[in-house]
Protein backbone atom coordinates (compact mmCIF):
# COMPACT_ATOMS: atom_id res chain seq x y z
CA UNK A 1 0.00 0.00 0.00
CA UNK A 2 1.49 3.51 -1.06
CA UNK A 3 0.96 6.26 1.70
CA UNK A 4 1.11 9.54 0.53
CA UNK A 5 1.08 12.25 3.11
CA UNK A 6 -0.19 15.62 1.74
CA UNK A 7 -0.75 17.57 4.92
CA UNK A 8 -1.80 21.07 5.13
CA UNK A 9 1.52 22.39 4.21
CA UNK A 10 1.23 20.69 0.97
CA UNK A 11 -2.07 21.92 0.24
CA UNK A 12 -1.28 24.29 -3.03
CA UNK A 13 -0.74 27.82 -1.13
CA UNK A 14 -4.36 29.64 -3.39
CA UNK A 15 -6.63 26.46 -1.68
CA UNK A 16 -5.68 27.62 1.81
CA UNK A 17 -6.59 31.04 1.04
CA UNK A 18 -9.72 29.98 -1.01
CA UNK A 19 -11.22 28.09 2.32
CA UNK A 20 -10.22 31.22 4.50
CA UNK A 21 -12.36 33.47 1.83
CA UNK A 22 -15.06 31.14 1.69
CA UNK A 23 -15.19 30.53 5.29
CA UNK A 24 -15.27 34.33 6.05
CA UNK A 25 -17.99 34.65 2.60
CA UNK A 26 -20.16 32.39 4.61
CA UNK A 27 -20.26 33.33 7.95
CA UNK A 28 -20.89 37.11 6.35
CA UNK A 29 -23.96 35.57 4.85
CA UNK A 30 -25.08 33.20 7.82
CA UNK A 31 -24.60 36.35 10.39
CA UNK A 32 -26.10 38.98 7.98
CA UNK A 33 -29.37 36.46 7.71
CA UNK A 34 -29.55 35.67 11.45
CA UNK A 35 -29.36 39.38 12.20
CA UNK A 36 -31.63 40.60 9.27
CA UNK A 37 -33.86 37.73 9.09
CA UNK A 38 -36.86 40.00 8.35
CA UNK A 39 -35.33 41.82 5.35
CA UNK A 40 -34.91 37.85 4.06
CA UNK A 41 -38.46 37.92 2.20
CA UNK A 42 -40.87 34.82 1.81
CA UNK A 43 -38.39 32.44 4.45
CA UNK A 44 -40.41 30.26 6.61
CA UNK A 45 -42.02 31.18 9.67
CA UNK A 46 -40.03 28.54 11.36
CA UNK A 47 -36.87 29.46 10.74
CA UNK A 48 -35.17 31.84 13.51
CA UNK A 49 -32.03 33.54 14.36
CA UNK A 50 -31.06 30.69 16.33
CA UNK A 51 -31.48 27.94 13.65
CA UNK A 52 -29.33 30.48 11.48
CA UNK A 53 -26.45 30.21 13.25
CA UNK A 54 -26.68 26.64 13.88
CA UNK A 55 -26.81 25.66 9.71
CA UNK A 56 -23.60 27.91 9.27
CA UNK A 57 -22.23 25.32 11.93
CA UNK A 58 -23.28 22.14 10.89
CA UNK A 59 -21.62 23.11 6.97
CA UNK A 60 -18.41 24.37 8.21
CA UNK A 61 -18.68 21.32 10.80
CA UNK A 62 -18.16 19.44 7.43
CA UNK A 63 -14.93 21.49 6.11
CA UNK A 64 -13.26 21.48 9.20
CA UNK A 65 -13.95 17.31 9.62
CA UNK A 66 -12.29 17.66 5.82
CA UNK A 67 -9.25 19.52 6.84
CA UNK A 68 -8.99 17.05 10.15
CA UNK A 69 -8.94 14.45 7.34
CA UNK A 70 -6.77 15.80 5.18
CA UNK A 71 -3.76 17.01 8.57
CA UNK A 72 -4.35 13.16 9.30
CA UNK A 73 -3.37 11.88 6.07
CA UNK A 74 -6.68 10.87 4.77
CA UNK A 75 -6.29 13.18 2.03
CA UNK A 76 -9.24 11.93 -0.39
CA UNK A 77 -11.50 11.74 2.35
CA UNK A 78 -10.76 14.84 3.74
CA UNK A 79 -11.07 16.83 0.11
CA UNK A 80 -14.15 15.01 -0.70
CA UNK A 81 -15.51 16.58 2.29
CA UNK A 82 -14.00 19.87 1.54
CA UNK A 83 -15.72 19.87 -1.84
CA UNK A 84 -18.67 19.18 0.14
CA UNK A 85 -18.02 21.91 2.03
CA UNK A 86 -17.50 24.00 -0.84
CA UNK A 87 -20.65 22.80 -2.72
CA UNK A 88 -22.97 23.58 0.09
CA UNK A 89 -22.13 27.00 -0.50
CA UNK A 90 -24.72 27.51 -3.46
CA UNK A 91 -27.05 26.78 -1.05
CA UNK A 92 -27.53 30.25 -0.75
CA UNK A 93 -29.06 30.53 -4.20
CA UNK A 94 -32.23 28.85 -2.81
CA UNK A 95 -32.95 32.45 -1.26
CA UNK A 96 -33.60 33.58 -5.50
CA UNK A 97 -35.96 30.59 -5.66
CA UNK A 98 -38.34 31.87 -2.85
CA UNK A 99 -37.96 35.47 -4.42
CA UNK A 100 -36.52 37.45 -6.96
CA UNK A 101 -33.14 39.23 -6.63
CA UNK A 102 -34.75 42.52 -6.64
CA UNK A 103 -36.86 41.61 -3.52
CA UNK A 104 -33.31 41.22 -1.27
CA UNK A 105 -31.64 44.02 0.38
CA UNK A 106 -28.34 45.11 -1.20
CA UNK A 107 -26.65 43.49 2.02
CA UNK A 108 -28.72 40.04 1.19
CA UNK A 109 -27.94 40.24 -2.52
CA UNK A 110 -23.96 41.02 -1.79
CA UNK A 111 -23.60 38.36 1.26
CA UNK A 112 -25.50 35.59 -0.93
CA UNK A 113 -23.33 36.55 -4.14
CA UNK A 114 -20.15 36.80 -2.47
CA UNK A 115 -20.79 33.49 -0.52
CA UNK A 116 -21.32 31.42 -4.30
CA UNK A 117 -18.29 33.04 -5.50
CA UNK A 118 -16.25 31.80 -2.65
CA UNK A 119 -17.69 28.63 -2.86
CA UNK A 120 -17.44 28.01 -6.50
CA UNK A 121 -13.56 29.29 -6.28
CA UNK A 122 -13.04 26.60 -3.07
CA UNK A 123 -14.84 24.20 -5.02
CA UNK A 124 -12.07 24.59 -8.00
CA UNK A 125 -9.43 24.94 -5.98
CA UNK A 126 -10.66 21.47 -4.47
CA UNK A 127 -10.78 19.98 -7.69
CA UNK A 128 -7.24 21.32 -8.73
CA UNK A 129 -6.11 19.90 -4.98
CA UNK A 130 -7.20 16.35 -6.11
CA UNK A 131 -5.84 16.59 -9.31
CA UNK A 132 -2.78 17.37 -7.73
CA UNK A 133 -3.15 14.51 -5.16
CA UNK A 134 -3.92 11.77 -7.75
CA UNK A 135 -0.94 12.87 -9.86
CA UNK A 136 1.41 12.34 -6.62
CA UNK A 137 -0.35 8.52 -6.31
CA UNK A 138 0.66 7.82 -9.54
CA UNK A 139 4.05 9.07 -9.24
CA UNK A 140 4.85 7.49 -6.08
CA UNK A 141 3.19 4.03 -7.89
CA UNK A 142 5.51 4.54 -10.79
CA UNK A 143 8.63 5.04 -8.79
CA UNK A 144 8.15 1.44 -6.90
Amino acid sequence: MICINMHLANLPKPFLFLTAAYFLASLGHFTHNAEFLCEYPNLPEWLTRAKVYLAWIAITSVGVIGFLFVRNGYVRIGLALIAIYAVLGFDGLGHYAVAPFAWHSFGANFTIVSEVIAAGALLLGTTYAMVLQSRRRLVARGSQ
